[in-house]
This record gives C-alpha cells, structure tokens and sequence, in this order.
C-alpha cells in the first residue's frame, strides 16, 4: 500500500485537545513508552473520524501494526467520548437559549438485509437513528445516544428521557411532524394536506419551516465527519463515535 502526505480541515484546538486527554491518561495508567507519541496517536485518529480512513490505512501512513492502529483510535475515542456534554448540561445550555430546535438523523451502517432492527422504512437505509439539539443559529446542543434504525424518532426521543425534560424546563423547541403529541413545549407543524389547510394554517407552517431550515446546519455539520456517513464499526460503539465528534466539534466553536 502507498502513503502519501495529506491535511485535515480542523482547527489545531481540536488536537491540543486530545493530545492533552491522552497525555493525562498515559500519566494516569503509567505508560512508559509507545510507538506514536501523545501527538501522533491524536493526529490519527482525528483522521479516522474526520476522513474515515479505515485502520489499515492508518497503519501504512503512521508506521504502525493494524492492531495498534486499531487501539490507539478505540482509546481516543473513548477520551473524547467521555467529554461529551449530558443531557443535563445541555439543558442547562438550552435554558439560556430562546428555543432549541429538535430533529433525528439516520447514520448509515453496513449491514445485510436481514438485520431489520437497523432498517429505517423511513430513509430504505440501515442506519442508527440519533436525536439532535441546536441552538436557534443552528450550532449543536447535544447528540443523543444511537438507537436502531427501525426506532422512530419520538420514541427515542422518549426513551432517552429527552421530552420529559424540555416539558419539565419548560423549553420551547422546534420540532418536524413525527415529533406530533410530545408536549407542550414542543411546537410541531399543523398536519394535513397542504391544500386542505386554511391560510392561517399554511402561514404557520411555512414560518416554521424556516425556523426548523436552521436545523439542518447541524445535520451538515455531523456529515462533514466522512466517517459518519457510512459507519462499518460494531453498532455498540457508533454511541461513543458520535460522543467523540460532538466533543470535537464543540471545542471548536469555544
């Protein structure tokens, strides 16, 4: 296999980030020497979720066994993860907020057809479908865990405790109509025909249209991590995966 040098398009904030979460966890567990230093090992996997590259070619561009490339990714993930915002804490964000808008994404798997539980009928995708919270310009709040494709998305809404405790905050948020009966918080569009809602009504819809429209900046921003867009990891770790973009992407707009 061939190497050649190539760039990332992220801020070096980004990297002192993990560098410093992986120093302090080589200190914490006593490490004494590896192959790749604090640096290396965060540059790379930086790679693999911003450019997807898999762990073989990882290996050839960093000098590394696969089985190496394979560890020091999984355990920068897994820094990162744990860095990711609660559910409480991005409330406590939200309540500063004028609305959040509230909306679920399907990240593709690679999986056969039998495996269903995965399948959206919605997208005719496998996937892992994943909630998001954005402030009102459309910046992420919070990422939810990720579900099965199959889950609709005001169950998992649901089943991550996520509606309870808007309606409870008293948070207003913007959400689509598969989002209809979750509160009195959450604003949803009148469902109907188009041509059988009354004027009034189509006006409502189309002002929320291009409030929910803002929305989907966040979507794009989840996306502009390639390895995202076709997952081939285990489905047990796409949670920690995502954890680890949002903490990315969140050191990046501080």
């Amino acid at each position: 296999m061939l190497a050649y040098p190539s760039g990332l398009d992220l801020s070096t904030s980004a990297l002192r980030l993990l560098r410093r979460e992986l120093t302090a966890r080589r200190r914490r567990i006593g490490t004494r020497w590896r192959r790749l230093t604090c640096g290396r090992q965060a540059l790379m996997a930086l790679a693999h979720l911003r450019c997807g590259h898999t762990f073989a070619q990882l290996a050839v561009g960093f000098g590394v066994g696969l089985a190496t490339a394979h560890r020091y990714v999984t355990e920068a993930v897994d820094v990162l993860a744990v860095l990711a915002p609660t559910l409480q804490q991005a409330m406590a964000v939200a309540a500063g907020k004028a609305f959040v808008i509230l909306d679920g994404t399907l990240l593709p798997i690679d999986r056969i057809a039998a495996d269903r539980p995965f399948y959206s009928g919605k997208h005719r995708k496998h996937g892992m479908n994943v909630q998001v919270l954005t402030d009102p310009f459309g910046k992420l709040i919070w990422v939810s865990p990720a579900l099965a494709g199959a889950v609709h998305d005001i169950r998992a809404a649901r089943s991550h405790g996520l509606l309870d405790t808007l309606n409870n905050a008293d948070i207003r948020c913007w959400a689509d109509k598969a989002y209809q009966g979750s509160g009195p918080a959450v604003r949803v569009p009148f469902r109907g025909r188009w041509s059988k809602l009354s004027v009034g009504k189509k006006a409502v819809n189309r002002a929320h249209a291009k409030i929910r429209a803002l929305g989907e900046q966040a979507m794009a921003t989840l996306k502009s991590w390639r390895l995202l867009r076709k997952l081939r990891c285990s489905t047990t770790r796409i949670t920690d995966l995502v954890k680890a973009v949002i903490t990315l992407e969140l050191t990046a707009s501080t």
